[in-house]
């Protein structure tokens, strides 16, 4: 449970913080960030998998690199769901998947950190 809950933060903050550097992406105020990380762990967790395993060829062919288009239709197909976030353009949501991973791996390190139980 606190796993889910430590995914799903990371992905707000995550989003939060790249509406807030970049223009193309638009986030109305911090609830809508929380409801664009939730629909965005629920995608990943049903949605990324498939795709992942649908394009494996074409992503083996590309060394990897298809992998960042999977990652940016699943926040493009966030942006359609939920009206409260919204990108614009494509190179700005291939920018935005990307930085979007890389913060929420980064804030998910840190959470994860500060939850896990002492020894």
């Amino acid at each position: 449970m606190a796993a889910i809950l430590v995914t799903w933060l990371a992905n707000s903050v995550a989003i939060y913080c790249v509406a807030y550097l970049m223009r193309g992406v638009e986030v109305a105020s911090f609830r809508d960030a929380l409801i664009a990380g939730a629909v965005l762990s629920i995608i990943n967790a049903i949605v990324k998998p498939v795709l992942v395993i649908l394009t494996l060829p074409l992503t083996i062919l590309t060394l990897g690199i298809f992998y960042f288009f999977v990652t940016a239709f699943c926040l493009w197909l966030v942006s359609q769901f939920y009206s409260g976030f919204m990108i614009h353009g494509v190179f700005t949501t291939l920018v935005a998947a990307l930085l979007v991973s890389i913060f929420s791996s980064f804030i998910h390190g840190l959470l994860s950190r500060a939850t896990a139980p002492t020894r």
